[in-house]
């Protein structure tokens, strides 16, 4: 472990930078909202722009890499969310936060794709979990380590926002700083949504549910400690306690899920987290020992369930389609973490900050109801399942390229479906040279889709042939006592 991060010390300081500032910037704008007395509406739109950036990131990211390369596409996003950064301190117009906070979101997303290449080209085959486990490492200790800076430096002023601009700004040299050669660019990985919501919905559901409980979280959660009335020096503390919580779940949990049913695991978590809320979704105000013991059991449990439906989806797909799978994956997480802060922001301006727990506990309560693992037919069962358990980030620092860091994901499957040469830009032929023909335009795929979670049916493995007809799919899952898609 030690060389591995010997070797990759520079990519993973600049994860660490990035997360570092990310972390801090979604404290202090929830902090500074609460200070000047807005509803938690708005701060939770400044977390649904976030993940409306990110999600868009992905497909512009793509597009700007193959354009100007690694090293360009990374310094231009770094200076365009340094600069967004500090705008939000020049400028006190809400709706134009929240166009800057879309805007960190969409560069820091195209960072994440630019790292997780450069980690996938120098990692061999049998160093891809430890490289794996060293930035999933890193980018929890830079959110935890951005919420501990309000320890040191209360005041929400405008000094806090220059401290993110400079997280920016040093994650920006180990990467121009390489004499590695960039990797070759990746195009995006194709979405199936109609083949993945018949194929594991329950996943899609789990992952769908992780997305509005965490994205909330992430959003109101500095909002909610501070109408507890807690200092900015405890709401650091109380974040940092609570992020901290997962990194610590990760290695428990994967013994765990390598070793019982992970649909009884995910269904078991969610019902442990509706009773472990429950306490803060019912007291408007709790003392601050029963806050920090309760935020911290529920984050151990909600950090949990993003990582098992990972794993539960990997174990029911073929390995060629495990890259698609990570990208519908994170695009659900994606819809469900920039609807979850709207929802919870309009319950807590109406009802109250305990309305945050309450929505927690609401969704979690629906994942165990809607997670039935006698359902699980295991039609399609990959023969190694299950596979070994991998901590999984969310979108939150992570990228649709993490897929080529996943040691279960076949790195040939990845290079097929991902890897494009860099073409070199035609030449401008002289006047009177003959000018070749064109070349027909390739298609690639786009990547886009459009996740439906109310198509999501009630078991994660419908009775569908390996080729994934979807016609076929419908005929065949009656054979089995599988219900049709809604």
């Amino acid at each position: 472990m030690r060389q591995i991060w010997k070797s990759f010390r520079a990519l993973y300081f600049a994860s660490l930078m990035m997360l570092i500032g990310s972390g801090l910037l979604s404290t202090y704008l929830a902090l500074r909202l609460a200070a000047d007395q807005v509803d938690g509406l708005w701060v939770g739109a400044l977390m649904a722009a976030n993940y409306v950036g990110l999600a868009l990131g992905g497909k512009i990211g793509h597009r700007l890499i193959g354009r100007v390369g690694h090293i360009r596409a990374y310094a231009t996003c770094a200076g365009i969310v340094g600069a967004a950064v500090l705008g939000h301190g020049l400028i006190n117009y809400l709706p134009a936060w929240i166009i800057l906070r879309m805007i960190v979101g969409l560069g820091m997303m195209c960072q994440y794709m630019v790292i997780e290449s450069w980690l996938n080209e120098q990692a061999s085959p049998k160093q891809r979990g430890l490289v794996f486990s060293g930035y999933m490492i890193a980018s929890y200790m830079g959110l935890v380590l951005g919420q501990l800076i309000l320890v040191i430096h209360p005041q929400l002023g405008p000094e806090l926002l220059m401290l993110v601009a400079m997280c920016f700004t040093l994650c920006l040299v180990p990467v121009a700083m390489t004499r590695s050669i960039h990797p070759a660019p990746m195009r995006p990985a194709p979405l199936e949504p109609l083949f993945f919501m018949r194929r594991v919905p329950q996943s899609l559901t789990t992952v769908l549910s992780a997305g509005l409980i965490i994205g909330s979280f992430y959003g109101l959660a500095p909002l909610y400690a501070a109408q507890q009335g807690m200092s900015t020096e405890h709401v650091g503390l109380f974040m940092a306690c609570c992020i901290g919580a997962g990194l610590l779940v990760q290695g428990p949990l994967g013994k765990l899920s390598d070793r019982y049913d992970r649909a009884w695991l995910i269904r078991g978590v969610a019902g442990l987290l509706v009773l472990a809320a429950l306490p803060l979704a019912i007291f408007p105000n709790v003392p601050m020992e029963v806050l920090f013991a309760v935020g911290f059991v529920a984050s151990l449990l909600q950090f949990s369930l993003y990582p098992l439906a990972v794993a539960f989806s990997n174990d029911h797909v073929e390995g060629e389609r495990r890259v698609s799978l990570t990208a519908m994956l994170l695009m659900t997480y994606g819809v469900g973490a920039s609807i979850g802060p709207l929802v919870s922001g309009v319950l807590m301006k109406q009802f109250g900050s305990n309305m945050l727990y309450a929505f927690v506990c609401f969704t979690a309560l629906i994942l165990v109801l809607r997670i039935r693992p006698k359902a699980v037919t295991n039609l399609h069962q990959v023969e190694d399942a299950p596979l070994h358990h991998i901590a999984m980030p969310d979108s939150m620092s992570s990228s649709p390229l993490v897929v080529a860091l996943d040691p279960r994901v076949d790195e040939q499957v990845v290079q097929d479906q991902m890897q494009t040469a860099t073409e070199p830009e035609p030449e401008t032929p002289t006047e009177g040279e003959p000018q070749p023909d064109a070349e027909p335009e390739r298609v690639v795929p786009s990547g886009e889709g459009v996740v439906r979670p109310v198509a999501v049916v009630d078991t994660d493995v419908s009775a569908e042939p390996q080729e994934a007809r979807p016609d076929a799919a419908l005929d065949a899952s009656r054979d089995v006592g599988v219900d049709r898609p809604l």
